[in-house]
């Protein structure tokens, strides 16, 4: 794959000072998924200092009640909890209709869940399970919660991204990656193409709305993502790769920022490198697999078009 120097800026953007905003999310609604871990909790405890109404979603109940009684602790906050795995489709399905029945209106949605693993497995579902967490599941997610957003003065949703998008690896006739030799980078890379596209084309459609979607990369921080894995990648994660990287707070200062900014109230459709509007590589702008990715991201999980 060549690289121009503009699809190169992603390396100056990630060292950039980055937006802040201290602008209050005061009794809005925010959900959030990948609530107890990583970038999810940095951004939850973002909100909790701003005021935020929090529905925390995460698959580990202690988890979720240990969170919750630390953000009532610490910030007075009142959250909500809501169980699901992303793993299982059925459970994304319940979840929404569960906070559905809760809340009238939904001013902010984050997914942050993600997986990346270096074999390939297969859901429930009968979908890749990268390309399921990551993409068809926070899809889903959005997709059903997308009527109570419509009902915010200024709905956002957020979908956490990464830089993997630069791997590639999105072959729409071979999704589940039944027909290559899976490589874990390139599925991850594949997953979060297809979610990035997506957000690009409900961006267009949700133009005459007051609700905008936009994509971010929480940046190299400290996470556990891909701790799935067996311990020799565990092993280079923690003991090779983690002195590299960020404390994850960066990560939830922007995505503060990108739900409360004021002067983003109309930004839709964009790729954010933490909080710098940042150009996608060339093939996630693939108008044609967009529409492609859209209309199979529907028919993987059920929803009609």
């Amino acid at each position: 794959m060549k690289y121009t120097m503009e699809d190169l800026a992603f390396i100056k953007n990630g060292r950039a000072q980055q937006h802040k905003s201290s602008e209050p999310v005061t009794c809005k609604v925010c959900v959030v998924t990948g609530a107890t871990s990583g970038v999810g909790l940095e951004a939850v405890k973002q909100l909790a200092q701003g005021g935020a109404k929090l529905v925390l979603v995460g698959r580990n109940r202690e988890k979720l009640e240990q969170l919750k009684a630390q953000l009532e602790r610490d910030y007075a906050a009142t959250p909500d909890t809501v169980i699901a795995d992303f793993s299982r489709l059925s459970d994304v399905r319940h979840a929404a209709k569960e906070i559905n029945s809760r809340y009238d209106t939904i001013d902010i949605l984050i997914n942050s869940v993600g997986i990346h693993s270096t074999k390939r497995l297969l859901s429930e579902d009968g979908n890749e399970l990268v390309f399921q967490v990551n993409h068809l599941a926070p899809f889903l997610f959005t997709m059903l919660l997308l009527d109570r957003v419509k009902k915010s003065a200024q709905g956002r949703i957020i979908q956490v991204n990464s830089e993997g998008h630069r791997f590639g690896g999105l072959k729409m006739s071979d999704l589940d990656w039944s027909k290559r030799f899976y490589i874990g980078l390139r599925s991850y890379g594949a997953s979060k193409t297809a979610q990035l596209m997506t957000v690009m084309t409900l961006a267009e459609r949700l133009k005459d709305t007051s609700v905008t979607i936009n994509a971010m990369h929480p940046g190299g921080v400290r996470t556990n993502i891909g701790s799935n894995n067996g311990w020799l990648y565990r092993a280079w994660l923690h003991g090779v790769i983690w002195h590299f990287l960020k404390d994850t707070a960066i990560s939830g200062e922007s995505l503060y920022y990108l739900a409360a900014a004021p002067e983003l109230k109309t930004t839709s459709g964009k790729y954010f490198n933490l909080t710098i509007d940042e150009k996608p590589m060339p093939h996630a702008l693939d108008e044609t697999v967009q529409e492609q990715i859209w209309v199979k991201s529907h028919e993987l999980t059920g929803l009609a078009l």
